[in-house]
């Protein structure tokens, strides 16, 4: 794993970023590799708020996994800060070499450099390896989630 960077997301690691979103049963329903223009706009919406830390993990200049932190400050919990985990994706043939571990752990330690007092994070219901995965970190299954789609 030491060859291994973890370094904020530019533009030009969207199609890798955009790809291992879409290669897995859901992300193959819901993304579009074919046409970056919602991911740039979207990737720059990101890249301007201070909240935000779109990050991608490269080995020998490849990127292969990526994540978005984002830091909430709110009024809940004594007025804590929370971060939210999002969009965890390792590339195939990168799984099960230890990347997602270190993925989170870098979280949780920038989690921890930004005061946040609670880490939290969604998964599909259906994702029974990644519940099992992130059980392991020492995440609980604490909530029940609920999506409106607009």
């Amino acid at each position: 794993m030491g060859d291994l960077e973890i370094r904020p997301a530019v533009a030009d690691d969207l199609p890798a970023i955009v790809a291992m979103l879409a290669d897995d049963p859901l992300g193959a329903t819901r993304e579009s590799p074919d046409d970056l223009t919602p991911y740039v706009t979207a990737f720059q919406r990101l890249a301007d708020d201070p909240n935000q830390r779109l990050v991608v993990a490269v080995r020998e200049g490849r990127v292969v996994g990526t994540l978005q932190l984002t830091i909430v400050p709110g009024l809940s919990r004594k007025g804590a800060t929370r971060s939210i985990i999002e969009g965890v994706r390792v590339h195939a043939d990168e799984r099960g070499s230890g990347l997602g571990t270190r993925f989170i752990e870098w979280a949780i330690d920038e989690s921890r450099r930004e005061d946040c007092q609670l880490v939290q994070l969604t998964s599909d219901a259906t994702r029974t390896d990644a519940h099992r995965f992130y059980e392991r970190l020492g995440f609980t299954a604490s909530h029940l989630g609920f999506k409106l789609q607009l």
